[in-house]
């Protein structure tokens, strides 16, 4: 007879030194010391190893159960053993949490706005926490509700530091450099073209294994990321469960200085505790299965999502490459939605095998993580670029004319591309570094040189409107296209 392992934990990375557990929609159990958690109940009168017991809630308490979201941590000394906060001496100037035209310092704009990619100083040795720069959101923590879009840029491991993020999640899409991310539930090493998700209120620290790191955050205020409904496109599809990485149980032995970061309303207070925070020797949690959302760090592999599209004719629209969303307050309106265009066929037939011009109700940030899109002026990896809701962007004229005239068989487009793309309801407030940083690319016009060629063709619309309307009517309908 042969049975399975206790377990199913994976590393498909040779170069990922990590095991992780699977899943997106399950609660996971992990221990790093064997019979560790408690069986049939989660508060012993004593754990084994006198471990402690402590729950973090993602929800209240009296959250419905389909959406109520809790770790259980078995720890060697509770967080609560530290010596008292303070508000950090040093803050992070660039970090924004309230979003609002009530503030002087913001701005918004109804014109295409683009930035480059940020970089770490070379004079100087940034960590993650003070490589956040806040670009542009809003809401705010404080209403439970919001959206917020950071770069980062960072050039030095945290070292005896740990991060609290008390305001929201974070989705972070990394363009250079790893991250290896240690958190109180286990370790994860992100790759580019790799997402990651740390929930609100959980402790990690990031070392950055190739010296210096950039990228893109999503913050959520109140909301956290579940998996799309899939309607008719069935069990599989986009991002599946299956793909999404969360970490086994780690611990640290460390009775050293140790300093706990908290990000409160984009302020940063400390603690300090004798003690390393990383001491979680077993844990359990959800993945509440009806709405798919969770309350422990995962990853995904962007390779790994399933592209889908029209087989035939037409393009459907961009939500149909939705990664992961969160939900607003208004039924049916999602608050954000994380996006990603990557390596996909086109076989459509007698369509234009572009996105059609369009002016969305959402606000759009698209970045580039690789690749060169060909056609965008500036776009590069780090770039990024801000439509807000309802301004008309679309292709260039070169590129939409040399599409109109290709053609058209099976291709590979976006072979060597990665875009992320950031969608909110909402409309968004520009942060002051974002209008008047250096990295904010001049000009912010319409897309030039469209022309428009219905008027070459005056001579055939003139034939096609005597054909089809002839008499009174041919002439009532010319005196009003004033075709000259």
């Amino acid at each position: 007879q042969t049975s399975a392992q206790t377990g199913y934990s994976i590393s498909r990375r040779r170069d990922d030194p990590y095991c992780y557990q699977v899943g997106f929609g399950n609660h996971f159990t992990s221990e790093a010391i064997p019979n560790v958690l408690p069986i049939g109940q989660s508060m012993p009168q004593k754990n084994k190893y006198e471990l402690y017991t402590e729950c973090i809630t993602g929800t209240p308490f009296t959250t419905p159960r389909a959406q109520n979201q809790s770790t259980m941590l078995y720890r060697i000394r509770p967080s609560v053993a530290h010596q008292g906060f303070s508000k950090r001496e040093k803050q992070n100037p660039f970090l924004v949490a309230e979003f609002s035209l009530g503030d002087p310092k913001q701005s918004i704009s109804p014109a295409r706005v683009s930035w480059s990619p940020d970089v770490p100083p070379a004079s100087e040795r940034v960590k993650f926490v003070y490589g956040i720069k806040t670009m542009m959101g809003n809401g705010s923590p404080m209403s439970y509700e919001g959206v917020a879009i950071h770069t980062y840029a960072c050039n030095a491991d945290m070292g005896k530091e740990a991060f609290v993020n008390n305001d929201g999640d974070f989705l972070i899409v990394p363009v250079t450099g790893r991250l290896d991310i240690q958190t109180e539930l286990g370790r994860l090493l992100v790759f580019q073209g790799e997402i990651v998700v740390m929930p609100r209120g959980l402790r990690w620290k990031v070392t950055l294994p190739d010296g210096s790191a950039t990228g893109y955050i999503q913050e959520i205020f109140g909301a956290h990321y579940e998996l799309p409904d899939l309607g008719v496109i069935g069990s599989h599809g986009l991002a599946n469960p299956r793909d999404f990485e969360t970490p086994v149980a780690c611990f640290d032995i460390d009775q050293t200085d140790w300093e706990v970061i908290y990000k409160l309303g984009g302020q940063l207070f400390t603690c300090k505790q004798d003690h390393t925070p990383f001491d979680v020797v077993a844990w359990h949690g959800n993945y509440v299965t009806l709405n798919s959302t969770s309350y422990v760090p995962y990853k995904y592999n962007l390779d790994f999502f399933l592209s889908l599209g029209s087989l035939n004719r037409d393009q459907t629209d961009p939500s149909i490459w939705t990664v992961l969303t969160a939900r607003s307050k208004t039924p049916g309106v999602a608050l954000a939605d994380f996006v990603y265009a990557g390596g996909k066929w086109d076989v459509v037939e007698n369509t234009m095998r572009l996105p059609y011009y369009h002016r969305n109700t959402a606000c759009e940030v698209v970045g580039c993580i690789s690749g060169d899109l060909g056609f965008l002026d500036n776009f590069e990896p780090g770039a990024l670029f801000f439509d807000t809701g309802f301004t008309p962007h679309g292709p260039g004229s070169e590129i939409y004319d040399a599409v109109s005239n290709m053609e058209l068989k099976p291709a590979k487009v976006f072979e060597a591309v990665r875009l992320a793309v950031f969608e909110t309801s909402a409309l968004m407030t520009l942060t002051e570094y974002a209008t008047n940083g250096n990295r904010r690319y001049p000009g912010e016009g319409g897309t030039k040189g469209l022309e428009a060629k219905f008027l070459k063709h005056k001579d055939a619309i003139r034939a096609d409107c005597y054909d089809g309307y002839g008499g009174v009517g041919y002439h009532f309908l010319f005196s009003s296209l004033t075709l000259v």
